[in-house]
């Protein structure tokens, strides 16, 4: 199995498909693990390019990521962005959200009722791009806050992930500006991929197999690092 420990570079959108199809969990930007990211194994040509040549750098790969193997992306690691593929996630989801669907995590009064609320107007609207979520629920300057804390946290749960990633159009058709979030949830992305598997074991089996699989890919760190990742 190849480990981040390995020397290797991202030099296409098909390497780091191949790279989350084998380790499972690539954060995108560097973080307090050594090595363990997009961004320390990329390319200069794939994270400084600007895309004005046709080569379009790693910030513009993430939806067609996303549809090219249906795995998850969001805020998964310490509130940044990680891909996680088909394998794990159920796992990974399992043991964020300890066992519970949303429902049940609120009536056991371990969410919000504004956290309720954005995952209901997401789960009735999926997928939905971030500005009209906003303005559908009535989030930003004169309306509700706390929209970015709250879709944060519900990533970090695993309630909520990325559908795709699109881009605002000028009056002549052209695409301009960051790619804007669409939000979904994982049970309408992946369907009974996921939802058959999600909570086929209990948090702490789910736990220690997340343990085992981080031991492989970063040989190395501390157990105290992983459980931090976790």
């Amino acid at each position: 199995m190849m480990t981040f420990s390995d020397s290797f570079k991202i030099s296409s959108m098909q390497d780091l498909i191949d790279l989350i199809n084998e380790v499972g969990f690539v954060p995108f930007f560097r973080n307090e693990i050594d090595d363990f990211s997009i961004e320390d194994h990329i390319s200069y040509k794939c994270w400084y390019n600007s895309g004005d040549d046709g080569f379009w750098p790693a910030w513009e790969w993430k939806g067609p990521v996303i549809k090219a193997m249906n795995c998850a992306y969001g805020k998964f690691y310490r509130n940044k962005a990680m891909y996680i593929s088909p394998e794990w996630f159920p796992d990974f989801a399992n043991y964020r959200r300890d066992g519970y669907d949303f429902d049940a995590r609120y009536d056991d009064g371990l969410a919000s009722r504004q956290d309720k609320e954005l995952y209901e107007l997401i789960d009735a609207n999926a997928p939905i791009l971030s500005k009209p979520l906003k303005k559908l629920g009535n989030y930003g300057k004169n309306g509700k806050k706390g929209f970015d804390t709250m879709i944060t946290r519900l990533q970090m749960q695993c309630y909520i992930t990325s559908n795709d990633f699109r881009y605002a159009v000028d009056k002549c058709g052209n695409e301009y500006g960051w790619g804007l979030a669409e939000y979904t949830t994982p049970e309408r992305l992946f369907g009974k991929a996921f939802t058959d598997k999600v909570y086929k074991c209990e948090p702490k089996e789910s736990y220690e197999k997340l343990m085992r699989h981080m031991r492989k890919i970063l040989p190395g760190v501390s157990d105290e690092q992983l459980k931090r990742c976790l």
